[in-house]
């Protein structure tokens, strides 16, 4: 009981429920959700909503918001893709000259991002969001339909099975690196600054540099996502981040991280990027079960979001009654 209460009082107390809900339907209604290979590639699509959903805690956490990833995403993916060329094994150099352009654009357009806003001072929503278009028409710039090469190498790496998928060793490995960058001296600045930024400049807190880094940093996850949809599957497309923009959103709120920033971390995140999947795939059986029409797929799940939106802030309101 004294276990469950600590849980409970944790911030990504909502994303546990939601994940363990949605775990329980799924069982019920999809058994074969759970043997080794499904899970397995499930867990590989949720990975690049994962790694957004973590560079939209670390901007949160420092202020701000960023509107933009899935649109980082998509540039950074088509990049990839053009960089590989059209053979299916290009060689070493433009295999990973190409991964590491993907990334590179992904972190520079971050960059942008967090210039506009830390030191051209506009405010988060509306930069990004207004970035949000810039990346997206580069995208289709770079690629303007569906379509390219990925190397065989690249999506034989991100299908590899040891012990358990690669993708779990993916989300060890990043809350690895997150328990390390906690004990960081940045890791303290971007705090201090999403929770009072007028004390952290007081205190001799450079709070252009740590915002410019958080949204660099977010930039630099965007491409990792952009890299592990690209390997996955196999192909390039100039509009396929859209929808990870505001479910990267969703994630960071249901997990626990405040908007107003200072407050939250990655846990959170992580569990609520995988209840979000979870939970679409529920209402995508709830619809297949019950013979309902698949126009409601849409009015569910946009019901669905902006409930596990408003859930936090009903949680709180409880909590203060009597």
């Amino acid at each position: 009981m004294t276990l469950l209460r600590r849980l409970l009082a944790q911030p990504y107390a909502l994303a546990l429920i939601l994940l363990i809900l949605g775990l329980v339907v799924t069982a019920l209604f999809q058994p074969a959700f759970f043997t080794p290979r499904t899970f397995a590639n499930n867990l590989r699509t949720y990975l690049p909503l994962i790694l957004l959903a973590v560079g939209q805690t670390v901007v949160v956490l420092g202020g701000g918001i960023d509107l933009s990833l899935g649109a980082i995403l998509t540039l950074s993916s088509v990049v990839m893709v053009q960089a590989f060329g059209l053979e299916p094994d290009p060689g070493p150099l433009r295999t990973f000259g190409g991964v590491a352009l993907g990334l590179l654009v992904g972190t520079l357009a971050g960059a942008v991002n967090g210039f506009c806003v830390a030191y051209l001072r506009l405010q988060p929503i509306i930069a990004t969001f207004a970035t949000s278009f810039i990346w997206g028409g580069l995208a289709l710039w770079v690629l303007p339909q569906p379509g390219g090469n990925v190397p065989t190498v690249l999506q034989d790496f991100v299908r590899v099975y040891f012990l358990v998928p690669f993708s779990l060793w993916a989300v060890l490995t990043i809350l690895l690196a997150w328990a390390w960058f906690l004990g960081t001296r940045w890791a303290r600045a971007l705090y201090a600054v999403g929770g009072n930024p007028q004390a952290a400049f007081t205190s001799g807190i450079s709070v252009e540099r740590t915002r410019l880094g958080a949204y660099a940093a977010a930039g630099l996850l965007t491409g990792l996502g952009a890299f592990f949809l690209t390997a996955d599957i196999a192909t390039g497309d100039p509009l396929i981040g859209g929808p990870l923009t505001l479910a990267s959103v969703v994630a960071v709120v249901i997990g626990g991280t405040r908007l107003s920033g200072g407050a939250g971390g990655i846990v959170g995140s992580i569990l609520g990027a995988v209840a979000y999947y979870l939970l679409k795939n529920v209402v995508a059986l709830s619809v297949f079960n019950f013979n309902l029409s698949p126009q409601w797929q849409t009015l569910i799940d946009g019901t669905v979001i902006v409930l596990a939106l408003a859930a936090p802030g009903l949680l709180r309101l409880v909590r203060r009654q009597p």
